[in-house]
């Protein structure tokens, strides 16, 4: 399935402005062949916007689903984006996946919070395993700091998924993360995953862009540079076949000795 990774900050504090990146985005993405398209942790809000994330956050089922649902039909390409999830006094850094055809198929709560600025705003989540089918393939969806926790990986791994989406807003000095742990994460546990981040400051933090979609041998199928981009790579599930045939972690691991891990 040829895969969309915008890297963009979009304009944060402006959901409207973001919607219009998103569907411009779409439009391109569509026109390449792509089936889906993923974007930052926090596209449609922003990340460093302080305050204004509870002010902003809506449903899983809000308006902002909805416009991005008509998008996703317009263009007819499945669309995983990262917002703000209200429900009820809580506040979730989530991602939501929704399909060609404006079905919405899947959220995920960010169940490892970073840092300070976080823990203040978010509340965590408590599932770490969210899958949905899509076009033959078994998606999981993760957010940033998550996929930094082999535990958390493999759980997906072990789970079937296939294609791994971790919108991200990953930060200077830790582009080693984007570089290193992402590609070792798709080869260790035989999978894709799509990593698509945030560019320049906001507030405090610097984003480092570097998006990329790893495959299951550990290569990055494309690399982004530190701007905006949109970004279009394959996952092919006859390689993915042969490559967990090749590479039999899951087959060959002993969960009998890893009991002190829990």
């Amino acid at each position: 399935m040829r895969t969309a990774l915008l890297q963009s900050s979009g304009r944060p504090g402006s959901v409207a402005e973001n919607l219009d990146v998103l569907d411009a985005a779409a439009g391109r993405a569509a026109a390449a062949g792509a089936g889906l398209l993923v974007t930052p942790e926090l596209f449609l809000t922003g990340y460093a916007i302080g305050e204004a994330v509870a002010r902003l956050a809506e449903p899983a089922d809000g308006d902002v689903a909805d416009a991005v649902a008509e998008t996703a039909a317009r263009h007819g390409l499945a669309v995983a984006y990262g917002y703000p999830e209200r429900d009820g006094g809580r506040v979730f850094n989530s991602v939501q996946l929704i399909s060609a055809d404006g079905t919405r198929l899947a959220g995920h709560r960010k169940t490892h919070l970073y840092g300070d600025y976080e823990h203040e705003h978010f509340t965590p989540g408590e599932q770490p395993v969210v899958q949905a089918e899509l076009d033959g393939l078994t998606i999981g969806l993760m957010i940033c700091y998550d996929v930094e926790f082999p535990e958390n990986v493999r759980a997906h791994a072990l789970a079937g998924t296939d294609l791994l989406l971790v919108p991200t807003a990953q930060m200077h000095p830790f582009q080693f993360v984007a570089e290193s742990v992402v590609p070792v994460r798709a080869f260790e546990n035989q999978m894709y995953v799509a990593y698509v981040n945030r560019t320049g400051r906001e507030g405090p933090f610097e984003f480092v862009g570097l998006s990329t979609l790893a495959g299951p041998d550990g290569v990055a199928r494309a690399r982004a540079g530190h701007g905006a981009e949109l970004l279009l790579a394959d996952a092919d599930p006859a390689f993915l076949a042969a490559s967990r045939a090749a590479n039999p972690y899951l087959r060959d691991r002993r969960p009998d000795l890893y009991g002190s891990l829990v």
